[in-house]
């Protein structure tokens, strides 16, 4: 049998000859493993053979997970701790359970959107938008019946548009994360008002609002990575995000705020006196302030929020409509706070294309105009929900993932 004792020596080992191989000698792991094998070659008392077979087979798997370790230990990929003191007991939200199978839950546009993450209400013409994989930012015309709601394909940015919003005039802003900040006319011309900030390029822009006043709001969830990259954002643990302002009138584009963790909603105040936004790997959302005595400062709004937050929508009802991809699972929870687990999946995620489901389920949140929960709804098949929109008596939901949005009726299922 292999004695526990001797996995440092056999982790040692496998560092040592990882370090110490050169490009002229036998392949450094056969090599390692033929080290693994001179550990254990003292002859030990066996009764029979099925003994002997399986202290080879236990030893193989202790081998194997040692080259892993070392392997992965030597990864120049960096994984650091995030502020865990900042966080506490997570928050107590009294939301609907199993919302997907509530009677009357309809699928919008089902096989005619392919992850519209974001969606955007024009009063004007009653027109819902909303953005897709493909780069199509298509047109849905509600009706009372899901089945004859017509979805039109509209504009295509090129890239992957998220967050959306519209002015007073009906024109349309996008917030794409390959290609920067949109302005689309009313008339399907698309114009690029900003990529960069203080002569950095955007590396994922995600969300935007428009105030009353013209003035644009709107977030790179992170500098380093681009959107298909953007899972190594949470492993590696750095604050990458920014908020920042655009000025229609002077082009000038401002960085409001830097070193944010996944910057990615953000909505207006009532007064529009304050911005909301998401800084979803620390599951909170923080405050701006634009105006009064603490312009140009940030606290926290609502933390330790039972999911990690993503878009934010204010109603005009007294409500902020959360919603949350993701679940403080306890998958989570470990990922969340340990470097060296991050690393190993950050490692499996560049080697293997794959890491664990980190999620249980997804939803949204309700929280008042003081940051206190309200209600909620979710369910274990909406995960990678991601924007919220009440009009009306309905709830709409986009997701990052699914081929339709999803309607749910608020007067027969109400908050509370």
């Amino acid at each position: 049998m292999v004695n526990v004792e001797h996995l440092p020596h056999v982790y040692t080992t496998l560092q040592n000859g990882l370090l110490n191989s050169d490009h002229h000698s036998t392949n450094p792991i056969i090599h390692l493993m033929a080290k693994l094998t001179e550990i254990t070659t003292k002859p030990t008392p066996t009764k029979n053979a099925t003994t002997s077979w399986g202290s080879g087979l236990l030893f193989f798997t202790v081998a194997v997970v040692a080259v892993a370790l070392a392997a992965v230990q030597l990864d120049t990929y960096e994984t650091v701790a995030y502020p865990l003191h900042e966080l506490g007991e997570t928050m107590h939200v009294p939301a609907r359970k199993n919302s997907a199978s509530l009677p009357g839950v309809e699928k919008i546009g089902l096989g005619q959107l392919s992850g519209p993450e974001e969606i955007v209400y024009e009063p004007n013409s009653g027109v819902l938008y909303t953005g897709c994989h493909d780069g199509w930012i298509k047109r849905v015309m509600l009706t009372n019946s899901a089945a004859d709601s017509v979805v039109e394909k509209w504009v295509n940015t090129g890239g992957r548009p998220l967050g959306l919003a519209v002015d007073e005039s009906g024109n349309l802003y996008v917030a794409d994360a390959y290609k920067g900040l949109l302005k689309i006319s009313t008339d399907g011309k698309i114009e690029l008002l900003t990529d960069e900030a203080e002569g950095v390029k955007l590396g994922l822009t995600d969300g935007v609002v428009v105030a009353k006043n013209g003035m644009i709001y709107f977030t790179d969830a992170t500098y380093k990575y681009i959107y298909r990259e953007a899972l190594n954002d949470l492993l590696e643990g750095r604050p990458h995000g920014k908020l920042l302002s655009y000025d229609p009138s002077t082009k000038e584009t401002k960085v409001l705020a830097r070193d944010l963790y996944f910057a990615n909603g953000v909505e207006l105040s009532p007064d529009q006196d304050f911005l909301i936004f998401s800084e979803t790997f620390m599951r909170r959302c923080s405050r701006y302030y634009l105006q009064g005595e603490k312009k140009g400062t940030i606290d926290i709004f609502a933390k330790d929020l039972p999911g990690l937050p993503d878009n934010v929508r204010y109603d005009g009802e007294g409500h902020y409509w959360i919603a949350m991809p993701w679940d403080n699972s306890l998958l989570f929870k470990n990922t969340h706070k340990y470097p060296f687990l991050r690393k190993i999946f950050a490692f499996t995620l560049k080697h293997l294309r794959k890491v664990p489901d980190l999620m249980k389920f997804g939803g949204v949140i309700v929280l008042d105009l003081e940051g206190k929960a309200v209600g909620g709804y979710y369910d274990e098949t909406w995960g990678m929900t991601s924007s919220a929109v009440k009009i009306g008596e309905n709830l709409y939901l986009g997701s990052v993932t699914k081929p339709y949005i999803t309607r749910l009726n608020l007067t027969q299922y109400p908050l509370n």
